[in-house]
């Protein structure tokens, strides 16, 4: 029984010492982020080169920073606030990949007041987008040929 548990515990520690337990290789790079306004939508396009492996939105009224906890200011009455994991801006070797403004108000927009970059850490990265009209529908969804996340804020 001792020789068999003494062989688990082997096995695992030789697993441990193989797998790093915080990589920064193999994520999404963020490398823009644009805006549009649509008939019935505005549009946040975060351009990626490879995309997030999952993500989680959801709608709050302040949002914070994901390492601080400092409060992120973000204009408009809602906030959408979507986490993406597997996503940074930065390479491997933690060289920044996104230029831009990491607040800034979308210019042509009359709905979406804000966005935000709320967390960009070990992988995770947090974007927020303020809106005004309280009755407003969201989508995000990714897209291919090239990579890039979306996020539509509806509003009749």
């Amino acid at each position: 029984m001792k020789k068999r548990l003494g062989a688990v515990l082997l096995a695992v520690a030789a697993v441990f010492t193989a797998v790093p337990v915080a990589s920064a290789s193999g994520h999404a790079e963020l490398t823009n982020i644009r805006t549009g306004k649509h008939e019935n939508f505005e549009r946040i396009v975060l351009d990626l080169n490879g995309l997030p492996g999952n993500s989680l939105s959801r709608e709050t009224g302040e949002v914070s920073n994901c390492g601080s906890g400092n409060p992120v200011p973000v204009g408009g009455n809602e906030i959408l606030e979507t986490m993406f994991f597997g996503a940074a801006s930065y390479d491997e070797n933690f060289n920044p990949t996104y230029p831009g403004p990491r607040n800034f108000v979308p210019q042509g927009l009359t709905n979406v007041k804000g966005v935000a970059i709320t967390c960009d850490f070990e992988a995770t990265l947090g974007i927020a987008v303020g809106y005004d009209d309280a009755n407003s529908w969201h989508k995000v969804f990714t897209l291919t040929n090239p990579d890039r996340v979306v996020i539509d804020i509806y509003s009749y």
